[in-house]
């Protein structure tokens, strides 16, 4: 097998890693590519390609963390990870872990680690690597990445809710979550939402925003069917569609552009958190995105009685 097809099929994880470490689909596929050229460039013929790869990829992922952090910290409001609809990657044997560590929730749980607990969690919890991959791939010894990954799991059980629904059970909550806003029917949106429900957003200071969020089941209803009518008047679109492995939507203005999209947690049979993502800088690897200042004004006018 050449190097580009090794390459070709290993892919997929080194995307799947990136992806994890620094919570950017596009700052991973572009450590992707680095770790591409390194190996083309690379006049030795490594002993395992995945372990090279996966290395390789692992270093140029917490090199742009490091850089990146700072700029998270100096970041326009709430900071969510780019929104992926699918994860390239699967591994039946690790099916769980995986989807675990694809959330919202879990994505930014990553984001109180150190870059290396980080990437050390990511290899070893996650991806079930050795620690002596663990520690070739991060420059330390094994030691070190044991105490790495104690304190990352304990920093991540710390502050993880367990959101055990079942894959049927989320998507049939979902579909009537959309039921309800398509209507605009309050009640109906109560009854699906917890008690203390959270809908927060990411704009970046580059789209419209309902402040610091919106808290509370009758609060977050009212704010949701009131989007609803005007949404679907403009010729708006909520279309479900999985979000970092769990339920969610993406929002299209009449002409397919994205606007935004929602991604659930679930627990104990009610949506706990709504997480939006509208800076359009984070959805432009899902295509055209539109202007969403200009839909929330054409909005306004249809939720007035005479247009204007």
């Amino acid at each position: 097998m050449s190097r580009v097809e090794e390459f070709q099929e290993l892919r997929p994880l080194l995307f799947s890693i990136a992806y994890r470490i620094l919570g950017s689909v596009s700052e991973a596929e572009d450590a992707v590519q680095e770790t591409w050229l390194r190996y083309e460039a690379s006049p030795a013929e490594p002993v395992s390609a995945k372990a090279f790869l996966s290395a390789t990829v692992s270093r140029v992922a917490i090199d742009v963390l490091r850089s990146a952090r700072v700029r998270r910290e100096q970041y326009t409001g709430q900071w969510f990870p780019e929104p992926l609809l699918a994860d390239p990657y699967e591994d039946p044997e690790r099916s769980a872990e995986l989807a675990d560590s694809l959330s919202m929730a879990a994505l930014l749980l990553l984001e109180r680690l150190s870059p290396l607990e980080r990437a050390v969690f990511v290899l070893r919890e996650v991806f079930g690597f050795g620690f002596g991959e663990v520690a070739s791939a991060v420059g330390r010894s094994e030691a070190a990445c044991r105490q790495l990954a104690v304190r990352a799991r304990r920093h991540m059980n710390t502050g993880r809710a367990r959101f055990e629904a079942g894959r049927r059970e989320r998507e049939e909550l979902a579909r009537r979550f959309f039921d309800a806003f398509r209507e605009g029917d309050v009640e109906g949106l109560r009854g699906l939402l917890a008690a203390d429900v959270s809908m927060v957003a990411d704009s970046g200071g580059k789209a419209p925003l309902w402040g610091g969020g919106v808290f509370g089941a009758g609060n977050v209803a009212r704010v949701l069917a009131a989007i609803a009518g005007p949404f679907d008047r403009i010729g708006g679109v909520a279309e479900p569609h999985e979000v970092n492995g769990q339920p969610g939507a993406i929002f299209l203005d009449r002409d397919g552009r994205v606007v935004n999209t929602l991604a659930f947690d679930i627990l104990n049979g009610r949506i706990q958190t709504i997480r939006a993502v509208l800076n359009p800088d984070k959805l432009r690897h899902l295509g055209p995105v539109a202007d969403a200042w200009a839909v929330v004004r054409e909005a306004g006018r249809a939720r007035r009685p005479d247009g204007v």
